[in-house]
């Protein structure tokens, strides 16, 4: 390309649209333009160059449609899960080699390579090789996923959510026009009339059953009046049931958040969902009474509770009467005066008792007060001047000692016993006589 963006060998001019050489074509396919195209064969011989580096495949699928012309055959597979077919050829060699004639309905795995006819522009699939799924292939499929999918803990019992005691309305999917269906809700409203259903008619087998089972199941999961899910379906080949071993749809049923009962089958039936539900049904009619309780066994276990009651409210009565009589016998209730008289009693001893020690405390005190009444009697002035001694004092009231402290004629205030005296002083004042002295005595 040159700076233009015009092809190498293109002159541009004024009409860049004329090419400098013909016979020089693009070498890719972003090189070609309208005035410069490739001829048809190039893109042909181009697509089935590519295609040829393509490597064959092994894909999985259900045969739909068998056409046998001569040595070759023209099959119809589709896929399992989604509503996508693709038309293969097979050689006759290759169905030479299978152990069994292929029929319609079979599941097979094939090894593909895409073959482009350069001639007619066709692209075809070329089958290489073809081999049937047997039951055991399947088997070891399904268990391979079982042992995954349980050690993600998708199966682990502390995930199991508890069946509510009577729901008020079930989830039900399940096949249309079914017996399994017929079966759930006969057997439901046998047991509990007032049941209500939310009821999801889906394909239960087929390429279509995944997505149809897994819409009505995020459906009515996300419905808060749905108390619980029921999915059920008859009994079946395994390959019948192959739809309720999906990995999507077990993830479906482990995301969700209404509790689950899976149904599917028969007793031997064990398809993944069994293992990822909450609880497993043996057959649609056990999950219906799993689900529903039955109506007559719970008027039988009120009628029950009611007796038990009734019996138990007449043993308290008849303990408690008996606790009565008994407490009205003892001699307290049968005399009750008694023990009032027994306190009072009581209460005059007690009176008693404190009126003499009291009146004791009392005398105690009062002959102690006479004795310190005595005591302080014998140590006080007027005693000594009972004895006949005389208190003298001066003119300014104080006691008279030495002749010193009454000059001559001084007032003077003689008290005695018996009151008191005036008296002037007329002796002069003289010294005090000393008392003798121990030597003076010898």
């Amino acid at each position: 390309m040159n700076h233009d963006g015009a092809p190498v060998g293109t002159v541009v001019t004024a009409d860049s649209s004329v090419p400098a050489d013909p016979t020089t074509l693009p070498e890719t396919a972003g090189e070609t333009s309208a005035d410069h195209p490739w001829p048809l064969h190039v893109l042909s011989e181009k697509l089935k160059a590519h295609i040829e580096r393509a490597p064959a495949a092994w894909v999985e699928g259900q045969v739909i449609e068998l056409n046998k012309r001569g040595s070759m055959c023209f099959v119809t597979l589709r896929d399992v899960d989604a509503e996508i077919s693709l038309s293969l050829t097979v050689w006759g060699t290759v169905l030479d080699r299978l152990t069994m004639p292929l029929e319609r309905g079979s599941r097979v795995v094939a090894r593909l390579k895409a073959d482009f006819w350069v001639k007619t522009g066709r692209l075809s699939m070329q089958a290489w090789d073809i081999r049937p799924v047997g039951l055991g292939d399947l088997l070891a499929r399904i268990e391979r996923l079982r042992q995954a999918l349980s050690a993600e803990g998708l199966f682990a019992a502390h995930r199991k959510r508890a069946l509510p005691a009577l729901p008020h309305r079930i989830g039900l999917i399940t096949g249309r026009d079914s017996d399994a269906e017929k079966d759930v809700l006969k057997n439901a409203r046998l047991r509990w009339p007032a049941v209500e259903f939310e009821i999801r008619e889906v394909a239960v087998q087929g390429v279509n059953a995944v997505s149809q089972i897994r819409s009505a199941l995020v459906e009515l999961d996300r419905m808060p009046e749905v108390d619980v899910i029921i999915i059920a379906r008859g009994g079946g080949s395994l390959e019948d049931l192959l739809a309720f071993s999906n990995e999507d749809l077990v993830r479906a049923v482990s995301a969700a958040t209404t509790p689950i009962v899976s149904a599917i089958g028969h007793e031997a039936d064990h398809p993944l969902l069994d293992d990822v539900a909450d609880v497993r049904a043996s057959t649609p009619t056990d999950a219906a009474k799993r689900v529903v309780p039955d109506v007559n066994e719970e008027l039988q276990r009120i009628r029950q509770a009611r007796t038990q009651l009734s019996r138990c409210v007449d043993q308290l009565m008849s303990r408690e009467t008996e606790r009565l009589v008994h407490l009205r016998s003892r001699p307290v209730l049968a005399q009750p005066s008694g023990m009032v008289s027994v306190r009072h009693d009581d209460l005059v001893r007690l009176r008693d008792r404190s009126t003499m020690a009291i009146e004791s405390a009392v005398a105690r005190e009062a002959d102690r007060v006479s004795h310190l009444r005595a005591h302080v009697r014998s140590l006080s002035p007027q005693n000594t001047l009972d004895r006949g001694y005389a208190v003298v004092q001066n003119e300014d009231g104080e006691v008279v000692r030495t002749p010193g402290q009454a000059p001559l004629d001084s007032l003077l205030a003689i008290r005695v016993a018996g009151g008191r005296i005036s008296a002037r002083s007329e002796t002069p004042n003289e010294p005090a006589i000393e008392s003798p002295t121990s030597e003076d005595q010898k």
